[in-house]
């Protein structure tokens, strides 16, 4: 014999209920069956909220009964032909009439007590449980109806009682030993005290009532027929990718429903693991599914492999802490406390308590907070009023994340894994729990961090094939543009050879932003413009920070000078940065160490390895050296593939003005050439290579010997190119004195002895820096194991492409 339990949304409407029928067919060919309804979707609610309204002389409860009756009435027309209707349209009617009655009296009243609560509730399964019988015998199945509420007996605790097995179980047993019907169906969520009161489980209670049948008829199996194929690894509305669970343990099972798994009615788990009976949770919509086993006997090895077989939430969930040194080495604090509570009837979700004795934390529902903390500092008043213990403190908006699976206990380092995939993704735990059982681990975290947590450990111990990352890029010019078609040319190579999912999941410029959290596809990015909403730093940093996703990289690929002044905001909620932009490397020395102490402290990266060398491993290579030992004595490069074009390319045949111009279009200088010809740039590059060798430089500190007139600082950018015409011998005569000596021009960036310059060298043929063609840079390194043969980086150092492949390695490197 099987028991089935069918949830609310599985009997919503008649198309529902169409669904069930045909289960439940197929299921009594194999089997009697005993089934469970709930009441019909949101009717109980509906029937507490008229009650409740009815108590406080809102005469709003009327229009809900006659929705009520509406709805019920509406359902038996869809189930029955006309020569049905009749009987069960004034069955409906005659019920209604008397919760018409019941909630007439509760307004004149003006009082709403549990016993009358129970009763009020208890309609809603009797109504469906009655009309789902008929429905069954109208199409001829060998039904009977049985009135669960009688023989299950509690005790007259309204609204959640307790059971007394052992009468209800002889009550069941009798009544199928009298009713032989292949098909039994009854109410779920009632029950009776000795009275024959109206008694109700608790919320949930249907599954409750469906368990306790099950073992009280010893059955093959308890199905419950849900609305979802089974339990999930994680709730599927946060972790998209969230898998359904093919086989689990009571244990499991209880842990997992325990902590927010709304699937499963946490109590309903307890009887049928006593009799080590199967439950099976199945989807009512997709019956084929083969859904979740919990059972004592797991058939499937894989379940031994895995870690964890899934994460639960909780939301609104408050934290109370009590503390003081009295309560050290004091026997009966705790014991004190939770009777205070129990007395409150407020249940106490997770404990957690230091070895020192020095203070008590539990998590309880965020509504009953106000009343614990009454209770609590009314009970410890003498001790408060002492000192020696301080009143609760409270946190509320808070969530409990649970990571549950058998296996943890044998496996070490699950906690290492856990906790340090969370703090590299910036969330903040307040407390932690793990039972002596060692098959769930727990915490507690801001509640806007939930879902990121959720996605985190999903990731982490579910889809560790893959790794998401979330990148955020501002600025799509040349470089931009460029490193957003190298990400979605690319992803597909990624994903395949490397485990990696890049997700562009934000695109601003200086005009317009566009986010998506499941990612930007190629067709969006094409007309993004004419999508996005009015951009600013400020909000594009806010909003990243809203969306809270985990893996987070933000990219800068400007020159702006606003845009470093969000870095260290992003950085303190650890988000990444990728910076192509010099400015903040390039700043005052203490902003610079102040964003790489903050992206240190908050386990994230500040990479910038654009800023020198486009897509040359420059700063890479400084920093290996440094780790290993190293020591840079002294540094000598061509930093500017600009200046370095303009120099190869100027040759007296073409104006220097002309060969800036060609730079400028094929798109090796700054927007502002100026930015590159003066120096500025070189210097700044120079500046970060000294600083990540561990000297403190500040700009101010480098020497630029200029080569530019300064009427050629002055106006706007067009004035800049009429005044290069004008200085053309300037510019011959620079190159001729070269010449004259057998010599190239270089702009040269140098450090040694802890001081730096850059300016226009002449260099000669037998000088590393001499065969230097096109657009290319140079770095040599004289370090202290580089002192005879010095060390060269040597490559392309402009172009839009080489940056943005150096950005891309970046954005690789930095999760």
């Amino acid at each position: 014999m099987k028991v089935l339990k069918f949830g609310g949304t599985s009997v919503a409407h008649s198309q529902n209920i169409l669904l069930v029928e045909n289960i439940i067919k197929s299921e009594s060919l194999k089997s009697r069956v005993v089934v469970i309804v709930s009441a019909l979707h949101g009717v109980t609610d509906q029937l507490i909220k008229a009650a409740e309204n009815a108590s406080i002389k809102d005469e709003s409860y009327i229009q809900i009964v006659q929705n009520l009756e509406e709805k019920h009435i509406n359902l038996v027309k869809e189930l029955f032909s006309i020569t049905e209707q009749s009987s069960w349209l004034s069955f409906v009617k005659k019920h209604f009439n008397d919760i018409e009655d019941l909630y007439n009296g509760i307004f004149v009243l003006g009082e709403l007590t549990d016993r009358i609560k129970d009763k009020v509730a208890s309609y809603g399964e009797f109504l469906s449980s009655k009309i789902i019988a008929a429905r069954l015998q109208h199409k001829g199945l060998d039904c009977v109806w049985m009135n669960s509420a009688d023989l299950i007996k509690t005790d007259s605790n309204f609204t959640n009682a307790k059971v007394d097995f052992e009468c209800t179980e002889s009550n069941i047993v009798r009544f199928l030993n009298e009713n032989q019907n292949r098909i039994i169906v009854g109410p779920g969520f009632i029950a009776c005290d000795e009275k024959n009161n109206a008694t109700t489980l608790g919320r949930g209670g249907s599954d409750y009532s469906a368990s306790i049948i099950a073992v009280s008829i010893q059955a093959e199996e308890l199905q419950i027929w849900t609305d979802v194929s089974g339990m999930m690894t994680a709730d599927p509305r946060l972790a998209s990718n969230a898998k359904p669970i093919a086989e689990i343990s009571y244990h499991e099972a209880m842990e997992l429903s325990h902590f927010g798994a709304k699937v499963l009615y946490p109590p309903s788990i307890q009887p049928v693991m006593i009799k080590n009976i199967d439950l099976i949770i199945k989807n009512t919509f997709d019956p084929d599914a083969s859904g979740t086993l919990i059972s004592p006997q797991l058939k499937s090895s894989d379940h031994e492999k895995q870690i964890a077989v899934g994460i639960s939430n909780m939301n609104s969930v408050a934290l109370l802490t009590l503390e003081g040194s009295g309560m050290v080495g004091i026997p009966g604090i705790s014991a004190k406390l939770f009777q205070c509570l129990s007395h409150e009837k407020i249940n106490v979700i997770l404990i957690t308590q230091g070895s020192s004795e020095h203070s008590i934390t539990i998590a309880i529902d965020e509504k009953e907070a106000l009343g614990a903390e009454n209770a609590i500092n009314s009970s410890f008043a003498d001790d408060i009023n002492l000192k020696r213990v301080y009143p609760v403190k409270i946190e509320t908006s808070l969530s409990i994340v649970a990571l549950v699976g058998e296996s943890m206990k044998s496996k070490s380092g699950v906690s290492a894994k856990m906790f340090g995939c969370l703090g590299n993704n910036g969330i903040n735990i307040r407390a932690i729990a793990q039972g002596s059982s060692e098959r769930n681990i727990s915490i507690v975290i801001s509640e806007k961090d939930s879902k990121k947590a959720v996605n985190v450990l999903h990731e982490e111990f579910f889809e560790s094939e893959i790794k998401q990352i979330h990148v955020y890029i501002c600025g799509t010019g040349n470089v931009g543009s460029k490193l957003i078609q190298q990400i979605y040319d690319q992803n597909a190579f990624l994903k395949e050879n490397f485990l990696i999912n890049l997700r562009i999941a934000g695109i601003s410029n200086s005009r317009h932003m566009l986010f998506s959290d499941n990612g930007i596809s190629y067709e969006q990015y094409l007309i993004w413009n004419q999508q996005g909403e009015k951009a600013s730093p400020s909000k594009f940093a806010e909003e990243i920070i809203r969306r809270n996703l985990r893996n987070s990289v933000f990219v800068d690929v400007t020159a702006s000078s606003d845009l470093p002044e969000i870095y260290e905001s992003l950085l303190k909620r650890s988000v990444n940065i990728v910076a192509c932009n010099k400015i903040a490397a390039s700043s005052d020395i203490k902003k610079y160490k102040s964003l790489k102490n903050t992206a240190r402290n908050h386990n994230c990266n500040f990479y910038f390895e654009t800023n020198v060398g486009a897509g040359l491993p420059v700063i890479g290579t400084i920093n290996d050296l440094i780790k290993s030992g190293d020591k840079i004595q002294s540094i000598q490069a061509v930093l500017s593939g600009t200046l370095n074009f303009v120099f190869n390319e100027y040759d007296g045949s073409r104006t220097f003005s002309e060969v800036v111009a060609q730079a400028q279009q094929e798109g090796y200088t700054e927007p502002d050439p100026r930015l590159d010809l003066s120096g500025t740039d070189v210097a700044r590059k120079i500046l970060i290579l000294a600083r990540e060798a561990g000297y403190p430089l500040q700009f101010e500190e480098i020497e630029n010997i200029g080569f530019l007139p300064e009427e050629c600082m002055q106006g706007s950018v067009a004035d800049f190119y009429e005044k290069l015409t004008v200085y053309e011998d300037h510019f011959k005569n620079l190159l001729n004195h070269a010449k004259n000596e057998g010599k190239i021009l270089k702009y040269v960036a140098k450090f040694e002895e802890g001081k730096a310059k850059v300016g226009l060298q002449h260099i000669a043929p037998g000088s590393d820096l001499f065969h230097l063609y096109g657009k290319d840079n140079i770095v040599i390194f004289k370090t202290l194991r580089y002192s005879e043969q010095p060390l060269v980086v040597k490559g392309a150092g402009a172009g839009a492409d080489v940056t943005a492949s150096g950005v891309f390695a970046d954005i690789i490197r930095s999760i």
